[in-house]
């Protein structure tokens, strides 16, 4: 067997992922908050690059008029400062409760077992060891841990949960009690069985669910403001004289400067020209980068626009089918351009404020020309379930009937789809809330 080595020649092309393009396509995908962020990283590093930050100058009020309280739009109505947290909260209490050192460091133990719907998540056998304390002791420091407010913090089950607030509340019966010692009862709707369990006549029991429905089995929920907190949006619609007009939100998108000047006085030093010519190379793109982003993020935010006038003028049942490939068509991008740009955008319409992506839907046949979009039809799901008997809600077979007979095709299978998407429960569900709640 003989080995021997041979050298060929040949040409090939390829596609060459450079550090600049990633940076370019990535800048696609940034709002004008990320771009902000971004573009100041950049000039911590870069000496010849500056960020001239946005003014903070209000929204138009037209804009935000219409906007409902289910929307996440009241974009100028935010405060500046947020509350305190779940832990400062607490922790502040425990200042005044606590004078003893030994007691404040203790407390401290259960300060940290305290999950965001302001229950106890640990075993109190767990925090006694962590504390180098007995179960007694433990057990009564709990009690004068749960004296917190709101009421509720610090419990273990739901029961126990309700209990503190209803004690605090002076709801606290004996037909109270006897509910929350029989929740499994009440979660399955059987108010017969409950009533018997408690007691009491039927009126009576709903005098206490009602007091019930009061209290708050997560009082710990209302100091989080975490990832929910509330941005600006990255694109504007208003109505112009020829129709829709969508612009990029200038109170919140930066833009890059270059500092040509403090180039051309450093590059007198000859030792620090290669240094020079690269940073400024790398500034003069970067701010050709941020401008090819917003002139695609524009032209992407106009076809969309152009496409959905319809929703714009009536809302969210008049949305029309669209897909990634008819803007990208369009535009003239890539699917997967149009995809970057629109993921994490907020638009603000006179409808509300919604991201880029709710526009994308695909298209439903119908006995029309046109064809109706999976958005429109779930909120016509939606319509339906909200206006519906709810002693006698509608059945999945009974939501797809009647928008079949509205002119769309829909199988049974799509509607109990689109209700999960849209966290609607099913009928049995709707129909025992409506008992629990009558």
């Amino acid at each position: 067997m003989q080995l021997s080595y041979t050298q060929q020649i040949g040409q090939r092309q390829s596609l060459v992922m450079t550090a600049q393009l990633q940076q370019a396509i990535c800048l696609l995908q940034l709002s004008n908050t990320d771009l902000q962020s971004y573009i100041e990283s950049e000039a911590e590093e870069n000496p010849f690059v500056e960020v001239a930050r946005p003014t903070n100058d209000r929204l138009r009020e037209p804009l935000l008029k219409k906007h409902s309280a289910s929307d996440y739009d009241d974009i100028t109505a935010r405060a500046a400062d947020h509350a305190p947290s779940l832990y400062g909260h607490v922790a502040a209490q425990f200042d005044l409760m606590f004078g003893n050192a030994r007691e404040r460091v203790i407390a401290e133990q259960f300060l940290e077992g305290i999950e965001p719907s302001g229950w106890l998540s640990e075993p109190l056998e767990d925090i006694a060891f962590r504390a180098a304390i007995t179960m007694e002791e433990a057990e009564d420091m709990l009690d004068r841990i749960q004296q917190v407010e709101p009421a509720g913090l610090f419990a273990r089950t739901l029961a126990e949960c309700l209990r503190l607030q209803a004690i605090d509340k002076g709801l606290m019966s004996p037909v109270m009690e006897g509910v929350l010692n029989n929740l499994p009862k009440l979660a399955a709707a059987d108010l017969n069985g409950l009533s018997r369990a408690c007691g009491c006549d039927m009126d009576t029991l709903r005098d206490t669910l009602k007091e019930l429905r009061c209290l708050n089995p997560k009082p710990g929920a209302d100091f989080e403001y975490g990832d929910v907190t509330q941005r600006e949006p990255d694109l504007i619609v208003t109505k112009g004289e020829e129709g829709w007009v969508v612009d990029l939100n200038r109170s919140t998108l930066p833009s890059v400067v270059v500092d040509e000047a403090k180039a051309q006085s450093v590059t007198r030093d000859k030792t620090a020209t290669e240094f020079v010519g690269e940073r400024l190379n790398l500034a003069r793109w970067l701010r050709r980068a941020v401008e090819h982003r917003n002139q695609t993020v524009m032209m992407v935010g106009a076809e969309i626009v152009r496409r959905q006038a319809k929703f714009l003028e009536h809302g969210p049942a008049h949305i029309v089918p669209m897909t990634l490939k008819d803007v990208a068509e369009k535009v003239g991008v890539h699917e997967s351009t149009v995809s970057r740009v629109t993921t994490g955008m907020l638009i603000v319409t006179p409808q509300g404020t919604f991201g880029l992506k709710t526009f994308f839907s695909t298209a439903l046949s119908t006995d029309g020309d046109e064809a109706a979009s999976s958005a429109a039809i779930r909120h016509r799901i939606q319509q339906l379930v909200k206006d519906e008997d709810a002693n006698r809600p509608l059945s999945d077979d009974a939501l797809a009937k009647i928008i079949t007979d509205e002119g769309t095709h829909l199988a049974r299978r799509t509607v109990a789809k689109y209700r999960e998407m849209l966290k609607i429960p099913s009928s049995f569900q709707r129909k025992r809330m409506a008992k629990l709640n009558a």
